[in-house]
């Protein structure tokens, strides 16, 4: 369904083609989507993709996915560079919160827009950096399985200790995507750690890569950038001292920071298992 407002501006829901328009603007703005990422972010919420257009042209895009009935994670703010400053965005931005209703809602924040996320009652839970470049590798031991391996049940399980929402629907489309390519480090029937790599519109990214310790997120690195060639980039959560030495130490260079935000509280994650997070667009 389609709303209009006094701006002229008509939100609605966003079509497949509508998706890879905003892939195409968050690569422009500088965020380097994943080449898969549009159909595995649609599957968690449809409705929770919108756009806005006047006059006939995309004006705004943004996201606000519903995971449960209490926690929703926004991302994809974004106005056309040349129609800013018209009130589209804030206009799209508060349909995205009804979309919400009363749930807890989380994004990470550029820095430029933390401000006004705090007016709309997002506070600072912690601050992420994007690590990139060429990683060196050197001699590693491979004792890594396949996702494949993996009960999808057990692999949702681990991503919910880390997350304030449980969304196995969302891992298992991640994990099966094209191009995605997934390892998993068992011992002793105990699952140690995960991690995901996927081809982006430059480069390839690590994420997500949840470790027990440094030590088997330094295997899961190793194996999942040796997959393939040239840069590799990985958004490391603050909190995790660990994972961003881990990414230093493999000459990756830190780019920029976002903040994630809450508008209220969340269920208690284990922050020292995450060495990568999923995506900045739906967390």
């Amino acid at each position: 369904m389609s709303r209009f407002d006094d701006s002229g501006l008509t939100i609605r829901p966003m079509q497949p083609a509508d998706l890879f328009i905003a892939a195409d603007w968050a690569a422009a703005e500088g965020w380097n989507p994943g080449l898969g990422d549009m159909p595995c972010f649609a599957a968690i919420d449809p409705q929770g993709f919108l756009v806005g257009e006047h006059e006939g042209r995309r004006a705004a895009i943004i996201s606000n996915v519903n995971y449960s009935d209490g926690f929703a994670f926004l991302g994809f703010y974004i106005v056309r560079p040349e129609l800013r400053g018209r009130g589209y965005g804030w206009r799209i931005w508060q349909a995205a919160l009804q979309h919400s209703r009363s749930r807890v809602v989380g994004l990470d924040g550029v820095v430029a827009q933390q401000d006004n996320y705090r007016k709309s009652g997002f506070k600072l839970a912690w601050r992420n950096a994007r690590y990139g470049g060429v990683p060196a590798l050197g001699a590693f031991r491979d004792d890594t399985v396949p996702l494949s391996d993996i009960p999808i049940e057990v692999l949702a399980a681990d991503d919910a200790a880390v997350y304030p929402a449980d969304r196995a629907a969302f891992v298992q489309s991640w994990v099966d995507a094209p191009g995605h390519i997934g390892r998993a480090l068992v011992r002793d029937g105990e699952l140690l750690g995960w991690g995901v790599i996927r081809p982006s519109r430059k480069g390839r990214k690590i994420a997500p890569l949840y470790a027990k310790d440094r030590e088997v997120a330094e295997t899961l690195f190793s194996v999942l950038a040796a997959s393939g060639e040239g840069e590799v980039f990985i958004d490391v959560p603050e909190p995790n001292a660990e994972a961003a030495a881990l990414a230093l130490g493999r000459g990756l260079a830190p780019s920029f920071e976002t903040a994630r935000m809450y508008t209220g509280a969340v269920r208690p994650a284990a922050m020292e298992r995450v060495f990568g997070i999923t995506s900045y667009e739906v967390g």
